[in-house]
């Protein structure tokens, strides 16, 4: 395998030798473009691509998925359920990161086959400090259009036309695509003004929560009316007086009061300026809608009257950060965001207790229409579940809880109505009971219908004994539990300066067992490619997660792109292992393993070895332990037959290493 070894030697190489590697791709010798890095991946121009697509898949194919009105089949359409996602290698993306949705396709070709799955991180207009997470709208993100593929393809000329074509074009390149599921929304959402009744209300005089009530929507409902009453709607047209018939949406539909409140969704500037109006009327009067919250409690409010919890916005309006009354560990208050109310409360909502017997129907089924919608028009494969860790009901978790138990629950079972095949991903840390939810987090999980959650091993340093017995935990819950832990190997939102401690060493590791352990799924995030380690902090450019939101000031803020790192020697190491996987991943892949040293639960041994349960025919090795090699008797009885691969000796055909001496870090690959 002969790779260039340095970032430079990258560049140079793809300038020179693009054909050859192109070619063969096209040819398909290999399931991606060798020696392409990334950050030149994103950079190809758009007849460039068009060239290559339409190559290896076909004129006939790649102009039918370039069609929006077709929709090209899943990969996994067949499927009758949605367990092919317990064994997906997942790659999340950030787009803002790389601009549109079109930079999606070229970065895909960087990954190959067995980096099956595709994760979009939200793709809808954004609010509060530009979060992807906190939903302005249920309209597709204006910012993710690509200039260059309208000029190209002058029938692309929306976003949700060219995300449309990329969910098809990942489709016909074997990849699974899925989108965000969110519990919560911008904290004054079009959204949430169009619908107060599915949200939660307080209403605030300077450092006390004066009212929150449990029908305080009515007042705000009342409010909205008031404002249309003295600055009209965007158009002249009838509405309803009553509050009850303007949002009702079987008297008057939420598309029709959208627009109405608002204005046309192709005026983002003008819906911006009048909702920023509307919200102008409604502080006034000090309603806001009840700030989301992570970990138990949950429940119990009350106004931060410290003068760093102040923040005042462009307009000089004075927001007041939230804390909880009674915290525990791990209990934030996400002030920008609002939760949909999905339960009514008890007592008026006097001691902010929820009736977990009483659900709010209308709520439900219109979170799970939304999401379903998206799950057609843009054929989505699975959803990755927001926050999928709260679990608000400080009761036992019922054994068969019913469909009401949990909002990602109800929604995906909306969407396999239509769709069998679809999936669940959760974003859960697999934290000890009574930590990040009430209850057991494994119980909630499986009460909700996951079929893999992401789990933490991201945020923890290769080789450590805690590494190691919560990564030997997360495989015995696999064969235990009904979904399936990820092996992390970085996630978006753990690239930050908070996390560099976790990637200085062991990145190879990482993508190693994230590939080949076959019976396990995997997530990483675009950037893990070329990510420099960062011994101290590198400016905020440079980490995926600080693109996740916008902000210009503060500890926090960007300027400019995102900056790839120059980390050619990982570029190297990952190539090797893309292409080996491109080798032997067809014979192995979605194999049960079978275990030849277990990790150890302890997290005091640090070698492990595997292969597969029903037909060996490679055995893997990884000596977990950064910083020594090992000696050990411990490989002495398995039976190794051909030396493969070494992380520790490049060329193939110098593999010749002894068995039972390990370099640090080092993996091998034996062949039976």
């Amino acid at each position: 395998m002969n790779f260039p070894e340095t970032y430079e030697d990258f560049r140079q190489s793809w300038t020179n030798n693009q054909q050859t590697a192109i070619s063969s791709y096209i040819a398909k010798n290999q399931t991606f473009i060798p020696n392409l890095l990334p950050e030149q991946a994103v950079q190809m121009p758009t007849a460039q691509l068009a060239y290559i697509l339409e190559k290896r898949f076909g004129q006939h194919d790649f102009y039918k998925a370039l069609n929006p009105e077709n929709t090209i089949a899943s990969p996994v359409q067949n499927h009758e359920n949605a367990t092919w996602l317990k064994t997906a290698n997942m790659v999340g993306i950030n787009v803002r990161t790389i601009d549109s949705f079109w930079n999606v396709i070229k970065y895909s070709l960087t990954l190959p086959k067995s980096q099956s799955s595709i994760h979009l991180l939200p793709i809808w207009e954004c609010g509060v400090v530009a979060s992807l997470y906190g939903i302005a709208s249920w309209n597709i993100n204006p910012a993710f259009f690509d200039i260059e593929l309208a000029v190209a393809f002058p029938h692309l000329n929306t976003v949700e036309k060219q995300l449309k074509v990329v969910s098809n074009l990942l489709h016909l390149m074997g990849k699974t695509v899925g989108m965000d599921v969110i519990p919560h929304t911008d904290r004054y959402s079009e959204i949430v003004l169009a619908n107060p009744q599915f949200f939660e209300w307080l209403q605030r005089k300077e450092f006390k929560i004066i009212d929150h009530s449990e029908n305080l929507h009515e007042k705000i409902q009342a409010s909205i009316l008031d404002f249309i009453y003295q600055y009209g709607g965007t158009f002249s047209e009838h509405y309803p007086r009553q509050k009850e018939k303007f949002f009702d949406n079987n008297v008057f539909s939420e598309e029709k009061r959208l627009r109405f409140l608002f204005g046309e969704k192709n005026n983002l500037e003008g819906r911006t300026q009048r909702r920023n109006k509307l919200i102008n009327h409604l502080f006034s009067e000090g309603y806001e809608p009840v700030p989301a919250t992570m970990a138990p409690p949950y429940r119990g409010l009350k106004v931060d009257n410290r003068e760093e919890a102040k923040t005042v916005d462009e307009d000089g309006r004075i927001w007041r950060d939230y804390v909880i009354t009674k915290p525990e560990g791990m209990s934030r208050v996400f002030g920008p965001l609002a939760r949909v109310k999905l339960y009514e409360s008890k007592n008026d909502n006097f001691d902010w207790e929820i009736d977990f017997t009483k659900p709010r129907y209308e709520v439900w089924e219109y979170m799970a229409q939304k999401y379903q919608g998206f799950a057609s028009q843009f054929n989505f494969d699975f959803m990755r579940g927001d926050m999928s860790h709260v679990q608000m009901n400080p009761n036992k978790i019922s054994s068969k809880p019913d469909i009401y138990y949990d909002i990602h629950k109800y929604i995906k079972k909306k969407i396999s109505q239509e769709k069998p095949f679809f999936g669940y991903f959760a974003e859960s840390f697999l934290a000890p009971p009574n930590t990040m939810a009430y209850g057991n987090e494994e119980d909630h999980l499986e009460g909700s219908d996951t079929d893999t959650t992401l789990g933490d091993l991201q945020s923890m340093v290769v080789g450590t004994e805690r590494f190691i017995s919560e990564f030997s935990r997360y495989h015995d819950l696999l064969t235990t539990r009904k979904f399936a832990p990820n092996f992390t190997i970085m996630t978006a939102d753990k690239d930050d300066p908070r996390f560099d401690e976790f990637y200085l060493k062991g990145n190879e590791i990482r993508m190693f067992m994230g590939l080949f352990l076959t019976d396990m799924p995997s997530y990483m995030a675009l950037g893990f490619e070329q990510r420099d380690p960062h011994p101290t902090p590198a400016p905020n450019e440079h980490y995926t997660k600080l693109y996740v939101f916008q902000l210009s000031k503060g500890d926090k803020a960007t300027h400019g792109k995102y900056v790839w790192g120059k980390n050619g020697k990982l570029f190297y190491n990952l190539s090797v292992l893309k292409t080996i996987s491109d080798i032997i991943s067809p014979n192995i892949d979605t194999q049960e393993i079978e275990w030849l040293i277990k990790p150890d639960i302890k997290g005091e041994n640090k070698i492990i070895a595997w292969t597969q349960k029903e037909n060996p025919q490679y055995i893997f090795v990884v000596n977990l332990d950064l910083q020594n090699n090992i000696e050990t008797d411990d490989l002495k009885n398995i039976n190794f037959t051909k030396p493969f691969y070494s992380t520790a000796q490049r060329n193939k055909k110098d593999v010749n290493f002894e068995i039972n001496s390990l370099k640090k870090g080092e993996c091998r690959i034996y062949e039976i």
